[in-house]
């Protein structure tokens, strides 16, 4: 009898998209004019990509449920993500709910993005890291067992990894081991 070997478990960055891939502007972000692509981003995903990551992007959006804009104004702001970054970026999940209006499991920092992404790619939390500038983001990756680091303007000590950004965060996870 023949003992199948279990594919490989593959590793990824999950990256939440308003303040670590596009500019936090302090409010939604859905026209085009405003999606404004950080800098070092492009830099960063070919990085990871070089690296054998899946590039998978998981976004709140609840404007989408408050009726502020439509699920095709984010669809055009991530076309314009790809085109900026090489088309690098591997998935893209969002969550439109909002708790005023409806209850998702999607919805950071619940995990529901997240696991939908492992059983497609054949993930190993082990070999995944998570790049957001929320607190939230951090606490959708740590219900998975994934590692998250905060980027992004916060003060020392606010979580256990912290990075300046996408671009030191990549130069950073790279340096890893990954077995």
């Amino acid at each position: 009898m023949e003992r199948q070997q279990s594919p490989t478990l593959k590793k990824a960055v999950f990256l939440d998209r308003d303040g670590v891939l596009n500019v936090e502007r302090g409010d939604y972000t859905w026209r085009l004019q405003d999606f404004e692509v950080c800098q070092g981003v492009p830099e960063a995903l070919a990085l990871l990509k070089q690296q054998g990551f899946f590039l998978i992007v998981v976004t709140n959006q609840a404007g989408i449920t408050k009726g502020l804009y439509s699920k095709e104004d984010v669809l055009a702001c991530h076309e314009k993500l790809q085109a900026s970054c090489g088309n690098s970026i591997d998935a893209i999940y969002m969550a439109p709910g909002h708790p005023s209006y409806s209850e998702s499991l999607s919805r950071k920092p619940d995990s529901l993005m997240l696991e939908r992404a492992i059983a497609r790619f054949n993930l190993d939390p082990a070999k995944c890291w998570l790049v957001g500038d929320q607190p939230r983001d951090l606490q959708a990756a740590q219900k998975c067992g994934i590692s998250g680091i905060l980027v992004g303007p916060h003060a020392s000590g606010t979580h256990a990894l912290q990075k300046k950004d996408l671009y030191e965060a990549a130069q950073w996870i790279v340096t890893q081991p990954s077995e």
